[in-house]
């Protein structure tokens, strides 16, 4: 009897919203947004993507979102990466609340700020759905803070979900797509809480002759705390310079952040 009920659909769970997962394919899309049409992933081929989803236009906690993204653009434009957002709103309702932003709002010493990331229009939620950002149990019409962080290959490497009350972590957002590009860049991993300069994770060995190589390891640059746990130095500026796709202009000093 059980195997006829495993047959039978189980309504609550198909009704569930389906999400893509790290190391799928980006779902494509084309989309309305701010700055015009949008053919995703076919339009940022070549680059990084913060891809991410806000509940609704004219919030307090998406209002400092919008401005923190904005404020920490020229960062990621420096790690070959865009931002894009989304939400179920309209054009209009996105558009007067970039100009709402500008002319009205002063936060953390940020005023007359111009939003000028493409913000998509979803008022039927398809591109939501397709990402997995509607959760019904939280708000069945408007999305969560949700973060996608895509590769230049258009895979999905990262995905963080906030709810609608906790703003997110731009530090961590940051962190995240600097020690994915590490990773892809160098070949190591990065440990718990792991930041730029601090050391990084030696992919262990798979077989028995590496482990015991790696016990016996002689190589001073490699500190050996278990023939599975090596760390090594990999300085902060070396990583960036690596990772920098605008290199500065002789004679232009670079902003200090």
């Amino acid at each position: 009897m059980q195997d006829i009920f495993d047959l039978c659909p189980d309504e609550e769970n198909t009704a569930r919203p389906q999400m893509p997962l790290i190391g799928d394919p980006a779902p494509a899309f084309d989309a309305t947004t701010t700055n015009g049409p949008v053919h995703f992933p076919t339009d940022y081929a070549g680059k990084w993507v913060i891809l991410f989803s806000h509940p609704s236009d004219f919030t307090s906690v998406c209002t400092s979102e919008f401005m923190a993204f904005q404020a920490m653009q020229p960062e990621f434009n420096e790690l070959n990466t865009q931002i894009i957002g989304l939400s179920v709103g309209t054009i209009p309702s996105h558009l007067a609340w970039i100009d709402a932003i500008k002319n009205q709002v002063v936060f953390r010493g940020w005023k007359n700020m111009e939003i000028t990331f493409p913000v998509i229009a979803d008022p039927t939620m398809e591109i939501a759905q397709k990402y997995g950002m509607i959760h019904p149990n939280a708000n069945a019409a408007a999305a969560v803070r949700a973060v996608f962080i895509i590769d230049p290959r258009g895979v999905i490497r990262a995905i963080i979900y906030y709810p609608a009350s906790l703003g997110r972590s731009f530090d961590e957002i940051k962190r995240a797509l600097i020690g994915l590009q590490m990773a892809d860049a160098f070949g190591y991993s990065a440990p718990a809480d792991w930041m730029p300069g601090d050391d990084v994770l030696v992919g262990a060995p798979n077989t028995t002759d590496g482990m015991r190589q790696r016990e016996r390891n002689t190589d001073p640059a490699w500190h050996v705390l278990a023939w599975f746990m090596t760390l090594t130095a990999l300085p902060a500026d070396t990583i960036m310079k690596k990772l920098r796709t605008k290199p500065t202009p002789t004679g232009t000093p670079r902003k200090k952040k």
